[in-house]
This record gives C-alpha cells, structure tokens and sequence, in this order.
C-alpha cells in the first residue's frame, strides 16, 4: 500500500509537511540578524558617579571609608597608604576592632576604572563582608 492513500477509493491524502516557505524565512531572519549584530555591540558612554536617590547610612559605628583621589592616591579615612597592595594589611588591622565588615569606597571620576578595580579587589582581600560605592547626586 503506497503511503498517503486510504483504501480503494482512489483519493490520496498528503502526509508530507512543506517546509520551504519555512527554510525561506529562516534565511531572512539570519540575514537580518547577521545585519543588525554589529550594530548592537556599541557603547552608551555614561557618567557613573551621580546616583539620584542615595540610601541614607545607618548604624552606630562610624563608617570606613576609602578613598581614591583623582591622582590615584589612596587613603583610609585620613591616613594615606601607598599602593592597592599595602591597602590590604593596613584594612584587616583597622576592622579587627569592628563588629561590622563593611567598607564605602569613594573614588573620583577621573581615576581610571582599572584602578578603581585593584583597590576593590584589595578591600575584598581584607576579608570585607559589604563593599559600597560612594556616589553624588546629580545637580538639578
């Protein structure tokens, strides 16, 4: 018995699915895709350092604050350190007095991200538990 057919009435039904308008908008899609993919991995330059709605800072204790001058110099509170690699010691003798593992780095907009990126690392070396960035609002 041929595929497709019922019986002995002479009429045959089709099994078979036509799947070329389907290939046809596959390869449109692909084009499009393939079209509109560069286009996308463009960078939206932005300006990090303004947030509009700051979270007020809670607590006690007063808070640890790092800080990373526009020259790339480095302080804890008032007290300057060297290099990101010295920041380390220096921010596990501060906080063994502390109850909370928490630091605020504040960096200026002019330092490299690269820079801000090595001193985070050094503070999370330190065993800091939160880690916040330090941010402005935006003038009106």
């Amino acid at each position: 018995m041929e595929v497709g057919t019922r019986g002995n009435s002479g009429r045959s039904t089709l099994c078979q699915i036509n799947v070329t308008p389907f290939v046809d908008v596959m390869l449109v899609l692909l084009i499009i895709f393939m079209v509109t993919a560069p286009m996308m991995e463009t960078g939206v330059e932005v300006e990090l350092p303004e947030v509009k709605d700051a979270p007020a800072m809670t607590g006690a204790q007063e808070p640890l604050v790092v800080t990373v001058a526009a020259d790339g110099a480095i302080s804890v509170g008032k007290s300057a350190v060297p290099s990101p690699a010295k920041l380390t010691p220096v921010l596990e003798q501060v906080l063994r007095g502390r109850k909370s593992k928490e630091v605020f780095l504040e960096a200026d907009r002019k330092v490299p991200y690269g820079r801000v990126v090595q001193v985070m690392a050094a503070i999370k070396a330190a065993g800091v538990a939160k880690l916040g960035m330090v941010a402005e609002e935006p003038e009106r």
